[in-house]
């Protein structure tokens, strides 16, 4: 019998108390799991950023349970809905067991000898008809870094090309380039530690509840011991973070970047700032040149609560009030994700964010920190510290400088001159180059990008015309549609390697079964291919995960990164290992202006600039797409879950119920909605969750996919799309 989705959530919650103690009663599981036969073994989720410890139970070579660790800091044994069935994704009717090439129109049956070796001869001749950067590389932040680190070294160090990307660029690239202008350096320097020590939270387009629900048990429980605990949210929709709300300020879609300098202009006009503080650790800045602090104030002039109110849609009155929750607040803690980082100024919306904290030097203490919650298990890890971006190396090493490509090529044993100092094509300019012809071979791994690029049918194009490979746990899907060869992957708990969660925490995951069928390694896959293109120097010293993570953290020695500490050894033993600098490097809690060269920190004066495309008269309402709780991107792992897809089994567009009724729409109508890119038929939720003027669309089913309408413009800065707001208009279908 299927649960009604309210009582499956119900279920999950007291699943997780459960988990804490030990014991995992998720409905329909089988008592007997937990016989003495059964083997526990330390791991990590698969899912989002936040890094929860797991256990996995094993039967003979079985996974057949999971529960959370207790000894993890992070969830202290606690797991949201999605991670309770992961071990039911290894055994999906959908694992990929074989290699499959396709001739004549049809995948067939092929030798892992026969795949590779088509891939690399047709690699080689690309690359040598046309050069290196015909060829591409396309991972993401579910990868193990081990993995993303042998992508690095075949395409940029041995084929000699930049064009690596991955699909952090789609989701946390904004964040990169906020923390960059901010402080000099990526990441975080605060940690989940900072949660029970902080007196408000500032959480901004992100919808913790759903997206982060480990995160938001640890804000729930925080408050709920200290009801003097303030939650200040900004964002377009209601959410179920707003069970925890004390002011929720509903802004435009893509408008919130006048409300938040108007919050800046009030802190400092209502004597909230922190004038010591400026004085010895902050810079500011405009697009132009430096300011002084004097022209800051006059350029926040502009931006009265009344101007911002006009811009956003949110009041006046309630602008003031939430700068005055700020600034009142012994200690904040600032939290974003996608609906921050997922527009065309999103490093600006970043800046902005860090102004609040810098101007009143809630920054670099306990309970007071800029926090950007990341998406994926590994985009902290193995993308931005592992440099798998097309302008990134290894260590927070980029492209550009000649003394980090020389670093970097006398570890992977080749010349310098392999590695180009111009960075390769972002993601968007990736497939776009692949539509024109311009890149003619494309490696994929990890991800789905068929259905999760913006304007998503715009680039099947290329997809469908150039040579694709794809190395993928799961098949069918969007993009192995369009493959010519599929390589199976190992899936969680298969394979060794380690993740880096938000808050740069190392965490080893062992090989606890077999992998399914023929499956192979990501990491070996790419170790055999290079051997295979003819880098047998290079490649064939790999023998096992730990050779491979050997190597990558000597090239972070001596970095701000600095991993050399963390050795298999290491990371077996703990849960997890924080800021891994060998112990004679110690310096306690990071500061944030590490990176500038003054040591301090730049507070920006950023013009507010709306959406790229804002609504008119012909598309009228602001379309935004986002997750739910039981669904995780693309449906690949979760959809193979009976018990999620039972809980939320298709998508669905919310709808205000005044538009609704204008429209004449019902609840559960079949509509049409349409942008200037595509149009989608869905079912109506008319709820009172979006605004007025906005709609709302999961985005994770194939079958309902919400990015053949989202638009494909990029940050300058960044080149992260803007997923977050288009123009839109609905009809009955």
């Amino acid at each position: 019998m299927s649960l009604k989705r309210r009582e499956f959530i119900k279920a999950s919650a007291a699943a997780a108390a459960a988990a804490s103690i030990g014991v995992t009663l998720m409905p329909g599981m089988e008592k007997n799991l937990f016989a003495d036969s059964m083997t526990w073994h330390k791991s990590v989720c698969r899912y989002c950023g936040v890094g929860c410890g797991m256990m996995i139970g094993k039967k003979g070579n079985k996974v057949v349970a999971v529960k959370g660790d207790n000894e993890n800091t992070i969830n202290n044994g606690h797991l949201c809905v999605k991670a309770f069935y992961l071990h039911k994704v290894v055994y999906a009717k959908t694992r990929l067991l074989h290699p499959m090439i396709k001739k004549n129109g049809k995948f067939v049956k092929a030798s892992w000898d026969e795949a590779l070796g088509l891939v690399a001869t047709k690699f080689n001749e690309l690359r040598k008809q046309y050069g290196p950067d015909a060829l591409a590389f396309y991972g993401s932040g579910q990868a193990e870094t081990e993995e993303t680190y042998m992508a690095n070294k075949l395409w940029k160090g041995c084929i000699g090309t930049n064009n690596v990307e991955g699909n952090p660029r789609l989701c946390m690239a904004s964040a990169v380039g906020g923390y960059l202008t901010s402080f000099g350096k990526d990441e975080p320097a605060g940690t989940y530690e900072d949660i029970e020590k902080s007196n408000l939270f500032l959480l901004v387009g992100s919808n913790t509840a759903e997206a982060h629900p480990i995160v938001f048990e640890r804000l729930v429980r925080h408050k709920s011991k200290n009801p003097d605990v303030k939650i200040l949210i900004i964002d377009p929709r209601k959410t179920p973070t707003d069970q925890i709300a004390d002011l929720h300020l509903f802004v435009k879609p893509g408008w919130d970047l006048a409300v938040i300098h108007a919050m800046a202009r009030i802190l400092i006009k209502e004597g909230y700032a922190d004038e010591d503080f400026i004085k010895k650790h902050v810079n500011f800045r405009d697009n132009k040149k430096a300011l002084t602090y004097e022209e800051y104030k006059q350029f926040l002039e502009t931006f009265t609560p009344e101007y911002a109110a006009k811009i956003s849609g949110v009041s006046p009155d309630e602008i003031v009030k939430a700068a005055r929750m700020f600034g009142q607040a012994k200690t904040a803690m600032s939290m974003w994700t996608m609906g921050l980082n997922q527009r065309t100024r999103g490093v600006w919306a970043n800046n902005l964010v860090t102004n609040l904290h810098l101007i009143t030097g809630k920054i670099g203490v306990p309970g007071s920190d800029s926090f950007s919650l990341t998406g994926q298990p590994n985009a902290c890890g193995g993308v931005r510290e592992g440099g798998g971006l097309c302008h990134l190396l290894p260590g927070h090493r980029v492209v550009k400088k000649p003394a980090h490509r020389e670093a970097v090529a006398k570890v992977w044993g080749v010349p310098a001159s392999n590695i180009q100092p111009k960075p390769g094509k972002h993601t968007v300019a990736m497939f776009d180059a692949l539509n024109k012809g311009e890149i003619k071979g494309i490696y994929i791994m990890c991800t789905n990008p068929a259905q999760s690029l913006p304007n998503a049918s715009k680039y099947w194009k290329g997809l469908k015309e150039q040579f694709v490979v794809v190395a993928e746990s799961f098949f069918p899907t969007a993009t192995t549609e369009y493959a010519d060869v599929v390589l199976p992957a190992a899936f969680w708990s298969e394979k060794v390697g380690v993740y880096g969660c938000t808050e740069r925490r190392s965490q080893y995951m062992e090989k606890v079964v077999d992998p399914q069928g023929e499956a192979r390694w990501d990491a070996f896959i790419l170790r055999d291919l290079g051997i295979k293109m003819g880098f047998k120097k290079e490649f064939k010293k790999y023998k096992t995960g730990e050779d491979i993570w050997t190597e990558y953290i000597g090239l972070t020695k001596g970095t701000d990164m600095d991993l050399s500490g963390a050795p298999y050894s290491r990371l077996k033993k703990v849960r997890p290992l924080f800021d891994a600098l060998p112990a004679e490097k110690k310096q306690g809690r990071r500061m944030y202006f590490y990176g500038k060269p003054d040591g301090k920190a730049v507070v920006w004066a950023r013009p507010d600039k709306g959406p790229e495309e804002p609504t008119d008269a012909e598309y009228p309402l602001a379309l935004s797409t986002g997750r739910v709780l039981e669904h995780w991107h693309t449906l690949t792992m979760t959809g193979t879950v009976p018990e999620l897809n039972r809980a939320v089994p298709k998508a669905y567009v919310e709808i205000n119920p005044d538009d609704a009724q204008k429209m004449g729409i019902d609840n559960k109508d079949q509509v049409v909605v349409e942008t200037r890119r595509g149009k989608l038929k869905i079912e109506a939720r008319v709820i009172d969750r979006p605004e007025p003027g906005t709609i709302f669309i999961p985005w994770h089913w194939k079958e309902w996919m919400a990015n053949i309408l989202t638009i494909d413009a990029v940050d300058p800065g960044s080149k992260e799309p803007e997923y977050k707001v288009c123009a839109a208009r609905i009809r009955k279908a």
